[in-house]
């Protein structure tokens, strides 16, 4: 099943996002090297897609897990979390209707 990860930054989290990015992102490759992920990327905190020094409000990722357990220890141990970057992390389960 498919569950929506839903990671929202601290303040200022831009400098904690980039040192951190690269382990976030290779996690995220091994899921879509197993065909998991549905959609992931990060919210601008501004109207643009490269919003340079602005930064970000946090991310989404939906990515199919075996249980919500599973989804929520795969959310609590991405590298964001253990850098400061999140403020909370959110998990619930999705169900994709379109496309």
């Amino acid at each position: 099943m498919y569950y929506v990860i839903i990671g929202n930054d601290v303040e200022n989290s831009l400098s904690n996002r980039m040192s951190a990015r690269p382990a976030h992102v290779e996690r995220l490759k091994s899921l879509a090297a197993d065909k998991r992920i549905l959609v992931a990327g990060p919210c601008p905190l501004i109207d643009n897609e490269e919003p340079g020094e602005a930064g970000f409000s946090g991310s989404i990722i939906i990515a199919d897990f075996d249980s919500l357990e599973e989804a929520k220890e795969w959310a609590n141990a991405d590298p964001y979390v253990a850098a400061g970057v999140y403020a909370s992390v959110t998990v619930k389960p999705f169900k994709k209707v379109l496309p």
